[in-house]
Parts: structure tokens; C-alpha cells; sequence
């Protein structure tokens, strides 16, 4: 039977979720957990995989058992997961059902404080130089007349296209004037939020126009776009599915 488990964490003291032969992973600690658990090796499949020191505040992942599990599996997992991994339900689905491919999209935020708060250390970047939000949300929006995004792609990644379907684009600025930068696509490139913010910025600072914004996704060179920003501030918030995925959820709790 094959199971979604839907998790979340907190990236700092991780390589990223995916396995990693020099550092830990999420993806590691929780196939320990699993295998420990139900006392055979469990190999799982995540919706796709964040960077080192990224966060999640929704995570799935897909595993397989011979039989149905029983109520006991989240009590267990939780109780012997680290403080900074929760899960928080397991739900069988079809055989078909994929955690990476049946997803039909990725919300990500990124956080950005604009003064220090000790409250905040670890999970926005601080950025404390002038901005102009207005210039940032109007080159935010050139995101979406383009799909091929290879400019704000890691160089060595293994990819078959670099095109996405980015459906929402744009920063909110809060009452505090911190800063939230929020980008749905039906994909993601490694690396790729973290790159358009950090160009995005240099738009803010004046450094880069709206045109030379567009110019840059067109070149698909990645050595045109900016500096990617701090994994700090970036946090995978929520991954959709088609509605039968979840015809079956909360059979164990």
C-alpha cells in the first residue's frame, strides 16, 4: 500500500531535504524514523526538494507497506523525530498517487526583515539597505509572461526543461515594513526562488531597471541574474493536489 505523509520543519540545521553523502538531511532523519518504527527499511519520495537551511511549513512525501498501517505510526514518528521535524498526518492513497508528479503546485515564501529581531533569527533575512517595493512588484510581475527560467537555475542541476507555469508573483509588505515575497509555479528549478529574489533586490536598490529585469530572464544564463538571497528566509508553505489524493485522508491518526 503505498501512504502520503504530510510533514513539516524547520531547514537550519539540515542539508536540505534530500539525502546528501556529507550532511544530514530531512529525508534521512525521517526514513530513521520510519524504519524504526515499523522495523524494516522504508525508502520515501518527497514532493520535491528545498535547499539547505530551507524551510517547510508543508512537506509530502510518499512511502509504501505490505499491509495498512495502524494509529500508532504519528504518535511514534513524532516521539522520535527531533524538535525541529513534525509530522502531522499519514493517509493511504492509489498506487498512482505520487508525491512529486501528481503535485500540481509549489507556494514558497520568502521572509525579509527589515530590522533586527532576535525573534526572527534563523528564519528571515535581514535586510536593513532602502528598497523600492513598488519597482520590485512590477518587475515581479514580468515573471509570469515567461515559462523557460534557466537564468535563476543552478548551473549543474539535471533537468529536462527549465520552463514553469508561475501563477502568482509578488511581495507584501507588512505594517512593520518587513517584507514577504510570495511565488506559486506548478514547478520549481534548484535554486530558483532564492535567485529572483536576490535579483529582485537589486531592482529594489536601483541597480537593475524593469527592462534589464526582462532582459535577463531572456538571456537564460544564470550568470546574469543576482546573487541568490540567504536560504534563512525561504519556506516552502503549501503543495497541491488534484482532490482524489486526499479521498482517503485521516484513516490514521
Amino acid at each position: 500500500m503505498r501512504y502520503f505523509l504530510q510533514l513539516a520543519y524547520r531547514g537550519t540545521n539540515y542539508h536540505g531535504w534530500q539525502r546528501q553523502p556529507n550532511g544530514l538531511s530531512v529525508q534521512e532523519v525521517l526514513e530513521t524514523a520510519l524504519a524504526t518504527v515499523l522495523r524494516q527499511p522504508i525508502p520515501i519520495v518527497g514532493s520535491g526538494r528545498t535547499d539547505a537551511g530551507v524551510h517547510a511549513g508543508q512537506q509530502f512525501a510518499h512511502f509504501e507497506v505490505d499491509g495498512p498501517l495502524t494509529g500508532y505510526l504519528l504518535r511514534s514518528l513524532n516521539s522520535l523525530l527531533p524538535p525541529d521535524i513534525a509530522v502531522y498526518d499519514c493517509f493511504p492513497v492509489r498506487a498512482d498517487d505520487h508525491a512529486r508528479y501528481t503535485a500540481t503546485f509549489r507556494y514558497y515564501q520568502y521572509q525579509i526583515s527589515r530590522r533586527k529581531d532576535p525573534f526572527r533569527q534563523g528564519l528571515a533575512y535581514l535586510f536593513t539597505l532602502p528598497l523600492d517595493v513598488k519597482s520590485m512588484n512590477e518587475a515581479a510581475l514580468i515573471l509570469l509572461n515567461h515559462t523557460d527560467f534557466e537564468s535563476f537555475s543552478k548551473v549543474k542541476t539535471d533537468v529536462r526543461t527549465f520552463n514553469c507555469q508561475i501563477e502568482r508573483a509578488y511581495w507584501e509588505e507588512k505594517p512593520t515594513g518587513d517584507l514577504v515575497f510570495h511565488i506559486k509555479a506548478n514547478r520549481f528549478l534548484h535554486g530558483m526562488v532564492r535567485a529572483i529574489v536576490g535579483t529582485l533586490l537589486a531592482v529594489g536598490q536601483g541597480r537593475l531597471s524593469q527592462t534589464e529585469f526582462d532582459q535577463i530572464i531572456l538571456a537564460r544564463d544564470r550568470r546574469r541574474a543576482g546573487r541568490a538571497a540567504p536560504a534563512e528566509g525561504l519556506s516552502l508553505i503549501e503543495v497541491g493536489y488534484p482532490i482524489e489524493v486526499f479521498a482517503a485522508r485521516n484513516v490514521t491518526e
